[in-house]
């Protein structure tokens, strides 16, 4: 499938979805393998909430403004607004929106619908942080997505990320088997079915990639399910 394509599709899931999104991260449904996966699963989640509000605390002094992309249906957003002044919080899945907005009831959070491959803005933020979502970026656009990111945090600022390990257990026991190839087959719980782009990466390839590309930090495992990272851009000389 062409990449346009791909990415379309991609987004025509994730609006089909965003009513059962949820289920995936609390582990119900398609999703449920049982009480002994939970607990793994919500010790890991619990790891990267903790570290994700320890970054948080570490970053600009005074009052924050946070910019999320792919923001979903809330689920991180919540910690965002909780730690700061100010979220913009991005979606290109007007359903998701309408539910993160719902949960979190907030005036911190200002959302807007808007695909991320197209999205520009002049402002800068404290922090850039999104969860799921570097999966979704396709390989070849990988560069071009950083670039983003590195033109809307502030010289200081940082990007905290969290995503998926390849690991078969985190998707729905009807799904086929997770690889490599930068593409996955996903089914909705109504039979619909969709190829999205998936990429999966280790923790030590990122760092490095990331370094490559003007960044330091860190990228960690969270055991099985997870990886996450806390990352600033370089500053060039003078």
């Amino acid at each position: 499938m062409e990449e346009e394509q791909l990415l379309r599709e991609q987004v025509a899931y994730y609006r089909a979805r965003a009513s059962e999104y949820d289920r995936w991260f609390l582990r119900e449904g398609r999703y449920d393998r049982g009480s002994e996966h939970r607990a793994a699963w919500f010790a890991e989640v619990a790891e990267v909430e903790a570290a994700l509000h320890a970054a948080l605390g570490e970053a600009a002094l005074g009052e924050k403004e946070v910019l999320e992309l792919a923001c979903g249906t809330g689920l991180w957003t919540r910690h965002l607004a909780r730690d700061n002044t100010r979220v913009v919080a991005i979606d290109a899945s007007p359903e998701a929106i309408a539910i993160n907005r719902e949960r979190l009831r907030s005036d911190k959070v200002d959302y807007r619908v808007a695909d991320i491959f197209s999205w520009m803005s002049s402002e800068t933020f404290d922090v850039v942080f999104f969860s799921f979502w570097l999966s979704h970026v396709p390989a070849a656009r990988f560069s071009d997505f950083w670039a983003l990111v590195r033109k809307a945090v502030k010289p200081h600022g940082q990007a905290f990320f969290v995503d998926s390990l390849l690991q078969q257990a985190s998707t729905a026991r009807d799904h086929g088997p997770l690889d490599d190839s930068g593409i996955d087959r996903r089914r909705l719980d109504d039979g619909r079915e969709f190829e999205i782009v998936k990429v999966f990466y280790t923790p030590a390839e990122l760092e490095r990639r990331l370094r490559e590309a003007g960044w330091r930090g860190w990228v960690r495992s969270s055991g099985q399910f997870f990886l996450y990272g806390s990352v600033t851009p370089v500053q060039g000389p003078g």
